[in-house]
């Protein structure tokens, strides 16, 4: 009799079991919680900048190191500058050269200069007057006999010769009002124009030599050390912008088509705060066998589509190669 009691309520429990694990998942469905099998592996990844400067030369600076946070604007590291700063100067002293010629060419000439030949003008009106009044005198004394026809004619010459002088002063005091001849200033202006392009130019070079972190972020790596050679277009630091992490997880082939660009998914994290979010940006157009990263017993399925999102950056802070779980996507 008790042996048969024992073998009953084994029988039970095995049914028990049985129904347990028949009815789990629609019970945990029902009741808004989705199984292991339902939900999608993923990982965090980080999108990084890599910063390289154009030019190679030596390392002289690098204020941030690996995990550091930085703001934009930044100083990340500074490339030998001699020779740009060299640039710049000699680009900023051709700039003023140009530059003093063009205004100079909008003058006139100057105040002293015009003093100059107002006062030239003055004497020959002076000596006009005294002239014109020889010349008078010589012709009465020709109409009378006093005097001879040459006489006369060198008095006449005279007045023709500073009335001339004269006109020739007042042309050359209108002239030192004047700026330079259109043709000379528009040269300069295109002089001035072209030596403030190659200041730009300068500048930027110099620039280029000593980046500013663009974003906030984190330093995520360094490769050279100060007083080493950088290549030209070698990267010097790598930044990972708070903005630039988001989620890659995998989904099935029976579940993708419920898949909805910018359509919000629910994920976890180990140590992560609840309710976390993230905005569907990427769907794979096609399918690809299960990475071995995320392969697991619960994740069986071979073939999978990859998708991406991303998460909320006001949320928590993501490092990336964190695994994720993502909760299924909606009916």
């Amino acid at each position: 009799m008790k042996r048969r009691a024992i073998l009953v309520a084994v029988v039970v429990i095995f049914a028990l079991l049985a129904a347990g694990l028949f009815w789990r998942a629609p019970l945990l469905s029902a009741l808004g919680f989705a199984g292991e099998d339902d939900r999608y592996l993923g990982y965090v990844e980080g999108e990084t900048s890599l910063i390289a400067p154009p030019v190679a030369g030596r390392l002289v600076q690098r204020p941030v190191d690996r995990g550091v946070e930085v703001k934009k604007g930044d100083r990340l590291f500074v490339i030998d500058p001699v020779l740009a700063e060299a640039e710049v100067a000699r680009a900023a002293g051709a700039l003023d050269e140009a530059r003093s010629r063009y205004e100079n060419l909008l003058k006139g000439k100057r105040p002293e200069e015009q003093d100059v030949v107002r006062g030239q003008r003055h004497e020959a009106e002076a000596s006009l007057a005294m002239a014109e009044t020889e010349l008078q005198r010589q012709a009465q004394l020709l109409e009378k006999g006093f005097t001879t026809r040459q006489s006369y004619d060198q008095a006449f010459s005279q007045v023709h010769q500073l009335r001339s002088r004269i006109g020739s002063l007042t042309a050359q005091e209108k002239v030192g009002d004047l700026a330079a001849r259109p043709d000379e200033i528009a040269a300069a202006k295109a002089q001035v124009d072209q030596d403030q392009a190659a200041l730009a130019q300068a500048k930027k070079r110099l620039d280029d030599l000593m980046p500013s972190a663009p974003e906030d972020g984190l330093i995520e790596n360094t490769f050279f050390n100060t007083g080493e050679w950088v290549p030209a277009g070698t990267p010097v630091v790598s930044l990972l912008p708070a903005f630039r992490v988001k989620l890659r997880f995998f989904v099935p082939e029976e579940d993708v088509a419920r898949a909805q660009m910018g359509e919000t998914v629910s994920f976890t994290c180990d140590s992560c705060p609840p309710d976390l979010k993230a905005r569907i940006i990427y769907i794979s157009p096609r399918s690809e066998f299960t990475p071995p990263v995320i392969y697991s017993q619960t994740a069986r399925t071979k073939l999978v589509f990859l998708i991406e999102a991303r998460p909320e950056p006001t949320q928590t802070k993501l490092p990336p190669g964190l695994p994720v779980t993502v909760a299924p996507l909606a009916k």
